[in-house]
């Protein structure tokens, strides 16, 4: 068998500016009208193909003081940069046309409770949130198993093999809305990721059940899942957005009572500023309302600057460590980055992920959103690790 010599590669430092500017001066054969064509100097475009010859290793373009003419090699590499650049911008265009087709899904699916926000009974908002839920798939892998854990309504998530649970999963939803059964979506991705069993309780809402109850559930299960391990640093914490606060009440409640703490707190998207001063800087006035209204039947008159709700008054020192997960373009990436900076000042080991989504618990559109699935991905690998 002919064994063939291998081609040098092309030089890694090659750009596609140098390809453009390139086919330019080969189209006008004036360097002149080419700078003007790309808005760049002369000087600079000349600049720009002295350094692709020095890179290619040959002359591509013969100048003299009344023309400029191509050298056979420019000529082959005008052919082929035609064909380089018009695949170049089919990817773009790809690219930008998915994102958009991507955003404009999210964007449909949110519509119908964006559209009633601010506005509308909670029973209607808690129906339209539950649809919104009801239209994101649960992996066919996830077994669903309803129990009681320590007095408080459950499901345990399993990912085909049975395993017992180690995460504590706290739903969103504004401590008004939301429900285990319509996170088993969200929670059975992370599952199937994380390789284990997470106990999602249907935690009491408020305006019904007003602040403690909710936290007073929670600890609970907390406690149910202590029972059940020798190793309380096997456990993680986790929630979005409410829910995120909620943990984080949690976990404070924990250290006041001093009880064993878990090993990780996952915090995806995380609300925890009740008074909403922070929300008031990025949200959108229904976003806002929504806020405020939701604030007003979960706290009734109960502080909202008390350390067991939100973080930033409180000690974190000797909390575990902790991922937080937020969208560029959250309404609450500021929050993010306000409570990943208190947890460091107070020594907790802390790492804030940022993706570019602008969704609120973008991890919710998992199944068609890529940065969703990485960020899960990404959550899984943190929530079961073990030092």
């Amino acid at each position: 068998m002919s064994e063939k010599l291998p081609l040098p590669a092309a030089p890694e430092a090659i750009e596609l500016r140098h390809l453009r500017a390139f086919v330019a001066v080969a189209d006008e054969l004036n360097f002149g009208r080419a700078a003007s064509r790309l808005y760049l100097s002369q000087p600079a475009l000349s600049r720009q193909i002295r350094a692709l010859e020095r890179l290619i290793g040959y002359e591509l373009l013969r100048r003299t003081t009344h023309r400029v003419e191509l050298t056979p090699a420019g000529q082959v590499l005008r052919e082929r940069t035609y064909a380089i650049l018009a695949d170049v911008n089919d990817v773009v265009a790809a690219t930008r046309a998915a994102g958009d087709e991507t955003a404009g899904r999210i964007a449909r699916l949110m519509q119908p409770l964006h559209t009633i926000a601010g506005s509308a009974h909670l029973q209607e908002l808690r129906e339209a949130n539950e649809a919104l839920l009801a239209e994101f798939p649960v992996p066919a892998e996830i077994d669903t198993r309803p129990l009681s854990a320590g007095g408080v309504p459950s499901f345990v998530l399993t990912p085909g093999s049975e395993c017992p649970p180690t995460v504590l999963y706290l739903h969103g939803g504004g401590y008004t809305m939301g429900s285990a059964y319509g996170y088993r979506s969200l929670v059975g991705a992370f599952c199937v990721a994380a390789g284990t069993s997470v106990l999602l309780p249907e935690y009491r809402l408020a305006p019904e059940h007003p602040y403690p109850a909710a936290l007073d559930d929670v600890i609970r299960a907390y406690q149910w899942l202590l029972d059940r391990t020798d190793d309380p640093t096997t456990l993680t914490v986790a929630g979005d957005s409410s829910g995120a606060g909620l943990a984080l009440s949690l976990l404070a409640t924990i250290k006041q009572r001093q009880l064993p703490l878990p090993g990780r707190a996952l915090l995806l998207c995380p609300w925890f500023d009740l008074t909403c001063e922070l929300l008031a800087t990025t949200a959108s006035v229904p976003l806002l309302t929504l806020a405020h209204d939701a604030v007003r039947d979960y706290l009734q008159g109960h502080p909202a600057s008390d350390p067991l709700l939100n973080p930033l008054t409180a000690d974190l020192t000797g909390y575990p460590p902790m991922l937080i997960q937020v969208g560029t373009g959250d309404a609450l990436v500021h929050e993010a980055r306000l409570l990943a900076q208190q947890a460091s000042e107070h020594g907790v080991e802390v790492e804030l992920d940022l993706y570019p989504v602008d969704a609120h618990v973008f991890h919710t559109f998992w199944s068609f959103l890529p940065e969703a699935a990485q960020a899960l991905t990404r959550a899984a690998t943190f929530g079961t690790a073990r030092d």
